[in-house]
C-alpha cells in the first residue's frame, strides 16, 4: 500500500493539477480585466443614465448605515459578464469534444483495405 505522501506527490505532479493552477492564475487576471471593464466602462455609462452620478458611489442610508448599492450592482455585472464568457468557452469546448466523439472508427473492412494498400505501397 502506498504511503499517504507518495499518493499526494503523484496527485500534485499530474498534468491536470498544473492545468488547474494555470486556469486559476489566468482566471485571476481575467477577473481584473472584467472588474476594470465594469468600473471604468459600464459604470460611467450607467452613471450617465442616472443623471451624471458616479455609479460606484450610488448609495442610500437606512438609519445610521450607508448601503453601497452601486458597488453591489457592479459586482453583479462583473459576475454576469464572467459567467457569460465562461459559458461561451465551455459551450465551444463541449462542441469540440462532441465532434471528436462523433468521428466513427473505421470498419474492419476499411482497416483491412488500408493494411493491404499500405503493404502494396511498400
Amino acid at each position: 500500500m502506498k504511503s499517504f505522501f507518495t499518493e499526494f506527490k503523484e496527485f500534485i505532479t499530474k498534468g491536470n493539477m498544473m492545468a488547474m493552477a494555470v486556469g486559476v492564475i489566468i482566471g485571476g487576471a481575467f477577473k481584473a480585466i472584467i472588474d476594470s471593464l465594469v468600473a471604468d466602462v459600464f459604470g460611467p455609462v450607467i452613471g450617465i443614465f442616472l443623471g451624471g452620478t458616479d455609479f460606484s458611489k450610488l448609495s442610500f442610508g437606512v438609519g445610521g448605515a450607508q448601503i453601497m448599492i452601486g458597488n453591489f450592482i457592479q459586482a453583479i455585472i462583473s459576475f454576469l459578464i464572467t459567467a457569460l464568457v465562461v459559458f461561451i468557452l465551455m459551450r465551444q469546448y463541449n462542441k469540440l469534444q462532441k465532434e471528436e466523439e462523433e468521428t466513427p472508427e473505421p470498419s474492419d473492412e476499411v482497416k483491412l483495405l488500408t493494411e493491404i494498400r499500405d503493404s502494396l505501397a511498400k
